[in-house]
């Protein structure tokens, strides 16, 4: 190549040449480079974020991209979009109240990566792909949430539960808040789906907290039933004691109606009696 280009030169119109085929394999260079660019460059969206290690060191591509060389390079995907992760726990993994009995629980988390650099670092880091798999992340973080529910539904009774959904979530969510923060995450809101007393069934005997609330179960129960059959007993009464006042009172009126009919024939007859007395007399006078 070397010969060949001085060799262009001196031929007629050598130097143009020389200039094209500079200029060409200029080109040629240029364009492998950007397809060559185009493939590694790897870009971010809204909804996807990664983190590139390796050579360079650590770097958060949030909204861009970056070139990524392999071996050199490697890359861990975070999802931005907002996750929602279901707890359930219910029967022999409900939750226990203050007063020693049992709540099956269903509650959703709805949680994200925070969208900045450092906890998206965060979260590559600690959760790794898991961020891209719900599932996976529902396991990983199911310690926590379960954590969270039974701490603040040791402190409240059943009923208070029951009464105070709103507060329960707050607090569970201020539980947990802080905690995810060292994962990069972030809680955006709690829903307590589901709440309902545990069946009698899954209170174990031998078991120091269920054996509380077994007693304190029978004792409502019984409390409970023995007041509504004092409850059904008084409105039979109650029934039993009207049927009885109405049935008098449609006496009553039957009698009245009687003594009406009565009080009337009478007086029909005292004036049929008055007539026929008043008949006879003008006859007595009419014969004299």
């Amino acid at each position: 190549m070397d010969n060949l280009i001085p060799f262009l030169a001196q031929a007629p119109g050598g130097t143009i040449t020389v200039i094209l085929l500079v200029s060409g394999g200029i080109l040629a260079f240029l364009l492998i480079g950007f397809i060559v660019t185009m493939k590694l460059y790897r870009r971010s969206s809204k909804e996807e974020s990664y983190v590139r290690t390796g050579l360079g060191g650590q770097k958060v591509i949030l909204d861009g991209g970056a070139i990524v060389l392999p071996i050199l390079h490697e890359i861990v995907w975070v999802n931005m979009r907002t996750l929602r992760l279901e707890v359930d726990r219910r029967n022999d993994q409900a939750l226990i109240t203050a007063d020693r009995l049992r709540v099956d629980v269903l509650a959703e988390f709805y949680v994200r990566v925070k969208p900045n650099k450092q906890a998206i670092g965060i979260a590559a880091q600690t959760l790794g792909a898991r961020t891209m798999n719900p599932k996976e992340l529902r396991e990983f973080l199911q310690g926590k949430f379960v954590d969270a529910l039974r701490s603040v539904a040791a402190g409240l009774t059943m009923d208070q539960l029951h009464e105070q959904r709103a507060e329960f979530v707050q607090e569970v969510q201020g539980s947990l808040s802080e905690d995810l923060l060292k994962t990069g995450l972030e809680l955006e809101s709690v829903s307590l789906t589901g709440l309902d007393q545990t069946a009698r069934d899954y209170f174990k005997e031998d078991n120091a907290f269920d054996a509380v609330g077994l007693a304190a179960l029978t004792l409502i129960t019984e409390d409970k039933r023995e007041e509504r059959n004092r409850i059904e007993q008084d409105t039979r009464v109650l029934i039993e004691t009207k049927n009885l006042d109405a049935e008098k009172k449609s006496l009553e009126i039957k009698r009245d109606e009687e003594y009406a009919g009565l009080e009337q024939e009478r007086a029909v007859e005292v004036r049929r009696a008055e007539q026929e007395a008043q008949i006879a007399a003008e006859q007595a006078i009419r014969r004299r």
